[in-house]
């Protein structure tokens, strides 16, 4: 479920508890939860509401400042019926905290090798785990678009992939593109002792200019 940054600190520090949304069918349940601007999000409750009989305590608790706001959110696909969400923050997303751990053991290592392995089998366009570690780790902050140009690969399943990377806290994503975490650079250091390991900002430097003036 996706919420706007304002709308997900608000659930965030307690201010917001519900959301409306116009749906042909629910996509949620109660009990699920969702990550948004770096919090947890737990449904704590799912219903179909007439738009008519939204109150102007349910649009504040939704962040909106009245009623006729709400329904005015929801004219599009007026056709589907309307649920009121309850939500709540139920912490922090875990992957921050993962993300900056680069203690890792040996174990760590294994297992996070094995996963990778298992990203790369079940793969249709063959193994590209360590490949896309390796770019993005040479080409921090570069728009999603050139680093799937850059493997001969489609944006979407490449971003696709990066969030399966992400879930293991290797990545993290930045204002534009991506960078390693703490974790995924060293991960990579253990994995690929070689010249393909990352690169410091002047080599990433010294390879662009060699392209360029190709």
């Amino acid at each position: 479920m996706l919420l706007t940054a304002a709308v997900a600190r608000g659930v965030a520090d307690g201010s917001v508890d519900l959301a409306f949304r116009r749906w042909a069918r629910s996509r949620i349940r109660v009990g699920s939860s969702f990550i948004a601007l770096g919090h947890v999000i737990e449904v704590t409750s799912l219903e179909k509401v007439d738009p008519d009989r939204i109150t102007a305590q349910d649009a504040s608790r939704a962040a909106y400042d009245s009623p006729d706001d709400v329904r005015a959110a929801l004219c599009v696909n007026a056709h589907n019926p309307t649920y009121r969400i309850g939500l709540r923050c139920i912490g922090e997303d875990p992957r921050i905290a993962l993300r900056a751990d680069d203690n890792l053991s040996d174990d760590d290592v294994t297992d996070i090798r094995a996963r990778l392995d298992g990203m790369d089998a079940r793969s249709r366009h063959g193994p590209w785990t360590r490949a896309v570690l390796v770019l993005i780790g040479r080409r921090p902050g570069v728009v999603s678009t050139e680093l799937a140009a850059a493997l001969g690969r489609d944006r979407k399943s490449f971003k696709a992939d990066v969030t399966k990377l992400k879930k293991l806290g290797l990545t993290e994503s930045l204002e534009v593109g991506y960078a390693l975490s703490p974790r995924g650079v060293e991960f990579l250091r253990r994995e690929v002792p070689t010249d393909d390991d990352v690169q410091t900002d002047d080599q990433v430097q010294t390879d662009d200019q060699v392209q360029t003036d190709e």
